[in-house]
């Protein structure tokens, strides 16, 4: 397929009802709306063409972005571009979900969530923390450098109320996924979800909530899922 031709079919699969809630959410124009699972429809027909895929994440079209993520190859990928498509991505969504994600499976995940942790860019710092959590859930514990989550989880309880609005939300996500997936720590997160309570963040015009930390990692425990890894964290 042309991107003409995927940007058409985005075009038509949008509807105004969910541009208006994406719009709620902070995405910022341009976008169609096309829903998740409408997106991932296309997936097949755009298949693997990573030229295709960096020209649809280049359009700026948020719609078009998510898509490339959900096709792009993560292991061809190059820090350039990647940290390219850090400083293009327009809102929380394309930061938190294609950008990370992908960043997460390439071979730089370690390397970049480090670099954009640090940044004083409210975005950028929130792609670090999203890519390490995402790299978290899909790499054994014995690949993880523990005693670096440890230190990170003491930052967490140390700053989470003073950060910056969507950088608390993905510290928060942090020590779920910690507090879920690693099983080491899951004594240590579960402390410091206690310590830090319930993270307030500005969810916009939105019914969203924040997860309290320490209720959600009861509740995969519960379920019997503490240490699963996933198979990807591209969705």
């Amino acid at each position: 397929m042309t991107l003409d031709e995927v940007m058409a079919k985005l075009e038509a699969m949008g509807t105004e009802q969910t541009k208006k809630t994406f719009l709620r959410h902070g995405a910022p124009e341009p976008l169609f709306g096309v829903k998740i699972g409408d997106l991932k429809k296309l997936v097949k027909e755009v298949k693997k063409d990573q030229q295709l895929a960096r020209a649809l994440f280049d359009t700026g079209n948020s719609d078009a972005m998510y898509l490339a993520g959900l096709t792009v190859d993560p292991s061809v990928m190059t820090k350039e571009l990647l940290q390219s498509w850090a400083q293009k991505a327009s809102w929380h969504m394309i930061v938190e979900c294609t950008v990370a994600g992908v960043a997460a499976e390439s071979p730089y995940a370690l390397e970049l969530a480090r670099e954009w942790m640090a940044s004083s860019e409210e975005l950028i710092a929130t792609c670090g923390w999203s890519t390490y959590l995402h790299y978290i859930s899909i790499t054994s514990d014995e690949k993880l450098d523990i005693e670096e989550l440890r230190r990170m989880l003491a930052l967490v309880e140390s700053t989470v109320h003073q950060e910056r609005n969507r950088v608390r939300y993905v510290m928060n996500q942090f020590v779920i996924v910690v507090g879920s997936y690693v099983l080491a720590l899951h004594d240590e997160a579960m402390r410091v979800a206690e310590a830090i309570g319930k993270v307030q963040v500005n969810m916009g015009e939105t019914a969203c909530k924040v997860p309290e930390a320490a209720a959600y990692i009861r509740k995969v425990k519960a379920a019997g899922k503490l240490g699963a890894k996933r198979k990807t964290c591209i969705c």
